[in-house]
């Protein structure tokens, strides 16, 4: 572990979400929720307002509309819109320091002992950050991000936690310990769910807790490897490098039941949920996916794993629970599954397709939009044209705004712009010639 806070951690906040609001003036102060809009949709991000309703990213979506109130607004990624914003805070990092490790299009480690910091003193360093902060909101048109300094990526990533949105947390070199104390066991990064549980029974619920466990203790209760990680964490002992380039790695979730499941309908439910989850992190580290693994196992702890890979990377929900349900189809789950995981990998930062996650949402129009039987002859009935909700679209007369909603053969567009108020809301056909879809906005 390094003698002096040299680790830097920054985490956009409620990232999507902000962009959003950014560029949509009415949806400012407003719950906003980003990600898969229809029936299989998952949450991507979340705003702040909508949180306080209980959102969060990787819930599925039908739970977030039941969780938020009426005029919550539901939308499709805008990949682009967030990669120009990323690339913006990106560069600036790299001003920072060339060690700058890209973690998403929403995070990064920074080692600032490569760059020209000299003095590493709280006192210096709190200036020289909040100078960055500043920089990074005037660039990209008022984003926030919080960050955590200290003398290690884990102790940095805790920090940048600590006082969200738009905080920053120095922890000086020395103070590791005595700061983790307070805080939850689930900070520490080994700590998922059911480890957090397992701990819970031993009567550990805050890290000083943890510290208080000998190496012997969590070894026969979790495991060589894990027993000691634990340890290791507790006491913030951590090593890692930044390190400027990153390996694909996969990302994958799994399922163990409590009994065997046969049941084929069972299986496609547990797969869809398993699907779901591994795109929503898909999406929230800004990446897309080439190869999807199968795994299966069998009440006999027999296993079973098969890969697919596609021609090119996707982050389309539809595409990639095609290929896991095949994938599956090829799977004996005649005697029953005792557990079901699935994996993507082959990881890419573009995709040659579409950005989409989930099935097309149909927006219903409100009553004073009711199509009428004049409409069905006139072809308002037929939908040619599919607008996400919160695309990018601009109209010959009215201007560049965004898809409000749609479905019935209409579009309604909203007129505004990140540098406009709110503006006015007009309903089109689908097929209207003179809209079309277009860039995002520019926030300058």
């Amino acid at each position: 572990m390094r003698t002096r806070p040299s680790v830097l951690h920054l985490d956009l906040d409620a990232f999507f979400a902000a962009v959003e609001q950014r560029d949509k003036p009415s949806l400012r102060g407003k719950p906003v929720v980003v990600g898969g809009t229809g029936g299989r949709g998952v949450v991507a991000t979340a705003s702040y307002e909508a949180r306080v309703f209980g959102a969060r990213s990787a819930m599925p979506t039908a739970q977030a509309r039941r969780l938020c109130p009426p005029g919550t607004a539901f939308l499709s990624p805008r990949g682009a819109a967030y990669r120009r914003s990323s690339a913006l805070v990106m560069e600036l990092l790299h001003e920072l320091s060339p060690t700058v490790e890209q973690v998403s299009v929403d995070e990064a480690y920074v080692d600032l002992a490569d760059g020209d910091i000299e003095d590493f003193s709280v006192e210096a360093l709190r200036p020289r950050i909040e100078m960055l902060l500043a920089e990074i909101s005037t660039a990209t048109g008022g984003l926030t991000a919080s960050v955590g300094v200290a003398s290690s990526k884990q102790m940095a990533k805790i920090g940048s936690d600590l006082d969200k949105p738009n905080g920053l947390v120095i922890v000086p070199a020395g103070h590791e310990v005595e700061v983790l104390a307070p805080l939850p066991v689930r900070v520490l990064g080994g700590v998922g769910p059911v480890t957090g549980e397992r701990l819970r029974t031993f009567g550990v619920e805050a890290v000083a807790d943890l510290q208080r466990m000998s190496v012997t203790d969590l070894v026969s209760i979790f495991g060589e490897s894990h027993g000691r990680g634990l340890h290791e964490m507790a006491f913030a002992r951590d090593d890692r490098p930044v390190v400027t380039e990153r390996e694909a790695k996969s990302i994958s979730a799994e399922e163990t039941f409590p009994i065997d499941i046969a049941d084929s309908a069972v299986l496609d439910r547990e797969l869809v949920k398993l699907v779901e989850r591994v795109t929503a992190r898909l999406l929230e580290h800004g990446h897309f996916a080439r190869t999807m693994t199968i795994k299966v196992r069998h009440g006999d702890f027999s296993t079973f794993t098969r890969s697919e890979s596609t021609l090119h990377p996707t982050g389309d929900l539809a595409a990639i629970l095609a290929v896991a349900r095949r994938l599956l189809s090829a799977a004996d789950t005649a005697a029953g599954l005792r557990l079901l995981g699935f994996g993507v990998s082959g990881m890419s930062p573009h995709a040659q397709e579409r950005m989409a996650f989930d099935e097309e949402e149909v927006v219903e129009p409100s009553p004073a939009q009711a199509v009428t039987a004049h409409d069905l002859d006139e072809g308002w009935g037929r939908d040619p044209h599919t607008w996400s909700p919160g695309a990018d679209v601009r109209h010959e007369e009215h201007g560049a705004g965004w898809v409000w909603g749609s479905g019935l053969g209409r579009v309604t567009v909203r007129f505004e712009g990140p540098t406009t108020g709110p503006g006015p809301v007009r309903t089109f056909r689908s097929d209207d010639p003179h809209l079309s879809t277009a860039d995002p906005p520019d926030w300058s």
